[in-house]
This record gives C-alpha cells, sequence and structure tokens, in this order.
C-alpha cells in the first residue's frame, strides 16, 4: 500500500461528494476500487465527529474495496438540518443515504460510536446486505450509571439534566464536546490542526445542535426507552449472527471498558478480536494504522 506511513496525519487528502437524501445534502468520501462485485466498505462516525476521523485508515481499505464515509447529517460538511438530530432521524439519513449510494450492493460496516448504533441497527434489518462488520468503542445498552468512568458519569449526567438548560449551554454555548470532551477521549494530544477540523462544522452555535442531542440519546438504564429498546434489539442480533466480525477493543476504553470487552468476546461469534494497547474513546486518533492494517486483512469481499 503505497503513500502509507506510520505517522498519524492530520491532513484530509480526500475530496467529498454529495447526495441528497430526504431533501438535504449529505457529504461523504468515495474512494477505491470499484469492482461491482465486491462489498463496498462504509465507515460511519459518531458525535462530534465526522468522516475525517477515518483519514489515516481509509487508505488500507481503499486499496481492496470501495470506501464510502459519509458526514452524518449535521456533521462534517453535511447539511444542517433544524430538528432532524434524534436517532430515528439519523437513522432515516442513513438508510436513506444507503438506498441512494449503494441500492444494491453488499456492505462492509466500519463503524464507531453513533455510527455503531446506526450501522448494527440497519445490519439487524438488512442481514441479507452485510457481509462483516467492524466496530470499535461502540453504542450498546449500558445496565447501570456506575458502569461508566467516573468522569464520564459527572460529564454525561450534566448533559441530561432535567433542567435542559444545562446541558445546552455545556454543549451549544461553551461547546465543551469539541473543545475538551473530544481531546480527553484521545490518549495522544490532538494538534491544532486536527482540532481545527473537528471544530469547523460547529463553529457557531447554532450549528451544535446534533452534538446536544447525542449525549441524550444514549442508552443508559433504560432511558430513552426508544434507543434502549433498539440497542437491545441490535445487540440480540449481534450476538446471534455468524456474519464475519473484526472487534477492537482498548485500555482504559470509554464505552467498551475492559470487562465488558471480555463478555462481549465471550457473546460474538465468528469475531476477530484485536486488542489495541492504551486508548480512550476515539481510538481512530491513537491506533489508525493498527485498525487499518487488521481491517485491511480482514474484509470480507463478498456475501457469505
Amino acid at each position: 500500500m503505497t503513500g502509507i506511513t506510520n505517522t498519524i496525519s492530520g491532513e484530509f487528502t480526500f475530496e467529498k461528494k454529495t447526495a441528497e437524501v430526504l431533501g438535504s445534502q449529505m457529504a461523504y468520501v468515495d474512494v477505491g476500487t470499484s469492482d461491482p462485485k465486491s462489498a463496498v466498505t462504509v465507515f460511519l462516525h459518531g458525535v462530534p465527529t465526522s468522516s475525517y476521523l477515518w483519514r489515516n485508515i481509509i487508505p488500507y481499505a481503499a486499496a481492496k474495496s470501495r470506501c464510502i464515509a459519509p458526514d452524518l447529517i449535521g456533521f462534517g460538511d453535511s447539511d444542517k438540518v433544524p430538528g432532524a438530530y434524534y436517532f430515528e432521524d439519523h437513522q432515516r439519513y442513513i438508510d436513506a443515504f444507503l438506498d441512494a449510494v449503494l441500492p444494491t450492493q453488499a456492505i462492509n460496516l466500519v463503524i464507531h460510536d453513533w455510527g455503531s448504533a446506526l450501522g448494527f441497527n440497519w445490519a439487524r434489518r438488512n442481514e441479507h446486505r452485510v457481509a462483516g462488520i467492524a466496530f470499535m468503542e461502540f453504542i450498546h445498552p449500558i445496565a447501570n450509571w456506575n458502569d461508566l468512568p467516573p468522569i464520564m458519569v459527572e460529564n454525561w449526567k450534566k448533559f441530561r439534566d432535567p433542567d435542559t438548560q444545562v446541558g445546552r449551554s455545556l454543549l451549544i454555548d461553551q461547546n465543551v464536546f469539541v473543545e475538551h470532551i473530544l481531546d480527553g477521549g484521545v490518549a495522544r494530544s490532538l494538534t491544532n490542526e486536527e482540532m481545527d477540523a473537528y471544530r469547523k462544522p460547529f463553529r457557531q452555535p447554532e450549528w451544535r445542535e446534533a452534538i446536544y442531542r447525542f449525549p441524550n440519546e444514549l442508552p443508559i438504564e433504560n432511558q430513552p426507552g426508544n434507543t434502549w429498546i433498539c440497542a437491545e434489539k441490535y445487540m440480540e442480533w449481534l450476538f446471534a449472527s455468524e456474519k464475519p466480525k473484526l472487534f477492537f477493543w482498548a485500555k482504559p476504553g470509554g464505552l467498551v471498558w475492559e470487562t465488558k470487552a471480555e463478555e462481549f468476546r465471550q457473546k460474538l461469534k465468528n469475531t476477530r478480536v484485536v486488542y489495541l494497547g492504551e486508548a480512550i474513546h476515539y481510538v481512530q486518533e491513537d491506533h489508525p494504522h493498527t485498525i487499518g492494517r487488521e481491517l485491511a486483512d480482514w474484509l470480507p469481499l463478498s456475501l457469505n
């Protein structure tokens, strides 16, 4: 794979295309080989990131398959659509995006954070099109607040305070998710170039509604009920499925801590498990080359 080094680059070298989805424009990366008979690799990001998160990983997969990496609606270079940032809204947009861009092709999903919830839920309903799923730091039902790292509990309870102005002040007025939570979820320090790329879609407070909504959708102690039920369904499907899987985990992790990773390892079928080393939540910013190499080696190119 020429042109790939072991440095972590802040440069985003891809041009983006756009697709009209439910009356709005979604931006996406579309690179790699284009064999119509091979599975396409789709990368789905979470909050507060974008396709930029995958910049150092895509080149590995692009040597083997066509790679599609959309910006979720309200994120990256996709349109801002006020009122469209609940989990169900994002699912409608992702479903429609995949119908528009990849209407029939087999798909490998590479998913993280809220991209995992969207990806798992799509896969559960479209198993006949799933070639494989690679996942890391993913959304799952969290039975008890005390299971989470203390700093995360402290922050998320503020974000979800019944006095909604507390969370809105932190996430919209102060932009703490981008300015503090993001960098705090990376073991190394993000560079100014990287931080500026993540800041760009949210420079104006009115652009941050999507950031506010996602922490309030995280399924913890049965709440909110809709995402809790959805996550239970896709996790039940995931544990039962024989589809090829690639599971990355790290220490100390964020959403997937060591004991939870071991639980998942025991329950998952047909799964390659890769321990990345030290990382928190945004593992792509600490171990992109390990993820990229393992992903390229694992990628199924057709349906089983």
